[in-house]
């Protein structure tokens, strides 16, 4: 009687705490982001460098080595803006708090604009690359992840000029704050 006993209370406590210590394999988030850093017009007889920043949002799955996201970003310097949509994948190191990664997108840019002495041109609709490297911080009980990266944006031929076809290197420091679903 009391082996019967203690296997239909073991299967009790088994069975109401298994749910309590199930964690899920994935979380959906999203997220924002904000940047600064530098802007490189590359043309075939000059380089052109001036400060900008970034500002963006997100929304993807998280995984344990690895996520996927969808991210908007709005680019801007002081005589041109340009609107990013990409689709990135980040490759996490195995760590407890502090997670480093690696991540690399791709997508389009849009709507761009350059006006520069009351003259205005407008961006080709084109690709653009972009490539991350940082750290994530998570707190364990929160649904907050904090992330700060070092980003590079490459955009090839982004206005079409007879004379030259310029390319764009953006590159910044980003922090992102993340809400867990």
């Amino acid at each position: 009687m009391k082996l019967k006993t203690s296997i239909i209370l073991c299967s009790i406590i088994a069975a109401t705490s298994a749910p309590a210590i199930a964690n899920p394999v994935w979380d959906l988030y999203t997220g924002v982001s904000i940047g600064v850093g530098g802007q490189t017009v590359f043309t075939d007889d000059k380089d052109k460098t001036d400060p900008a920043q970034s500002v963006g949002a997100m929304f993807g799955i998280d995984l344990p080595a690895f996520r996927v996201e969808a991210e908007y970003n709005y680019l801007s310097e002081s005589d041109s803006h340009t609107n990013l949509a990409m689709l990135n994948a980040y490759f996490k190191m195995p760590s407890t708090v502090i997670k480093p990664y690696i991540g690399l997108g791709g997508g389009v840019a849009f709507n761009g604009k350059t006006e520069k002495n009351n003259v205005r041109t407008n961006w080709e609709t084109t690709a653009a690359y972009q490539g991350m490297l940082g750290v994530t911080l998570g707190v364990p009980a929160l649904p907050f992840k904090f992330d700060i990266e070092a980003r590079a944006v490459y955009i090839p031929d982004f206005v079409e000029n007879p004379n030259a076809k310029p390319d764009l290197l953006q590159y910044d420091a980003r922090a992102k704050i993340r809400y867990l679903f």
